[in-house]
């Protein structure tokens, strides 16, 4: 069961993400489905657009299935969970490249590989119930899925907070940072999607005849007072900053700071730093290695146990493994094409 469904709805052919019990968490099967549909329907001429979005209220997509790679890794099937990331990332080249409009649909949460799914297409529309975070750190992970190329490029240094501290922002905050494109109300949604299957308007003018415009909000004040201590280049430093800030918003962010894993805080900064002026490709290839080792590595089990297994969010983060030292990741592959990495 692939937890997909694939339909040509007038001029549109849309993706619905169907596995509500999961928050629409991502498998290999439905990461299969997307990619192969995408290639459907931009073969068919009938296609003018492709719709991504959740056939159920209040959720977009809550990530990967950690939930499952962890079980691979407790089982030594390295190969097998580095095979999902694989696919993942040839689907987020795909839609980076994808060469007729795509739309997605946000309305609840969107997090990890739902951030994938939509943040490399052209038009990422969020409702008032869109809520967006990369809270890797927290599992022992990293922000992976072109996260080392979207973070670094946010204003204000507002993605190595939300990076590093899995910080969650939504409404005007979130379309401030270019998470979403435009904006809606719920109420809207339905509307908007009827006028991009059926209208003879431009992808782009149907949408807007639906969103709002942005104007200012007293949000994006507390959003700065979030992000001031981003701009150091050391966690020592940023975490020094934020002690001596003594604020209830950098209060919260040292706090995150200090539960998260520090293996995968180290390795989120120079993943962000380095992904500055790198092209997603060459970001996806940098986190691919870092899949490699973070699965290898016993923080990433514990991490998820805590969050999303047991569910207790008290992980006692292992120290390095000597055995792992010596594991020596395989040459990544080629990601010039989709099939490439099938």
């Amino acid at each position: 069961m692939s937890h997909v469904t694939i339909e040509k709805i007038g001029r549109a052919g849309v993706i619905g993400l169907d596995r509500p019990k999961a928050l629409n968490a991502l498998d290999l099967g439905m990461v299969e489905t997307i990619a192969s549909a995408l290639d459907d329907f931009e073969a068919d001429p009938a296609v003018e657009l492709v719709i991504v979005r959740s056939n159920h209220d209040k959720m977009f997509c809550a990530g990967g299935d950690m939930r499952r790679i962890r079980e691979l890794v407790l089982e030594n099937h390295f190969e097998e969970a580095e095979h999902f990331f694989r696919t993942e990332y040839a689907l987020i080249l795909r839609i980076k490249s994808y060469s007729k409009p795509y739309v997605s649909l946000i309305d609840g949460i969107c997090m990890g590989g739902g951030i994938g799914l939509s943040m490399h297409g052209k038009f990422r529309i969020a409702s008032e119930n869109a809520l967006f975070a990369m809270p890797e750190t927290a599992i022992g992970f990293i922000p992976d899925v072109g996260g080392s190329h979207i973070l670094p490029r946010m204003p204000h240094h507002a993605g190595y907070w939300m990076g590093l501290t899995g910080a969650r922002v939504k409404n005007f905050d979130a379309h401030a940072l270019g998470l979403s494109t435009h904006m809606t109300q719920e109420a809207s949604l339905h509307s908007l999607f009827e006028e991009l299957c059926y209208s003879r308007a431009a992808t782009e003018t149907a949408i807007e005849n639906h969103c709002g415009v942005l104007g200012f909000q007293e949000s994006i004040l507390g959003l700065a007072a979030s992000t001031s201590c981003f701009y150091q280049p050391t966690l020592c430093s940023i975490e020094d900053c934020l002690t001596k800030s003594k604020s209830t918003k950098t209060n919260e962010a040292l706090r995150a700071l200090k539960l998260a894993s520090p293996r995968s805080l180290q390795e989120t900064l120079s993943l962000l730093k380095r992904g500055v002026g790198s092209t997603l490709k060459t970001c996806l290839m940098r986190e691919f290695e870092a899949v490699q080792r973070a699965i290898r590595h016993p923080d990433l089990a514990e991490g998820v146990r805590a969050v999303l297994v047991d569910k207790d969010h008290t992980p006692v983060w292992p120290s390095a493994d000597p055995r792992l030292a010596g594991h020596k990741p395989s040459k990544f592959p080629d990601l010039s094409s989709s099939q490439a990495m099938l």
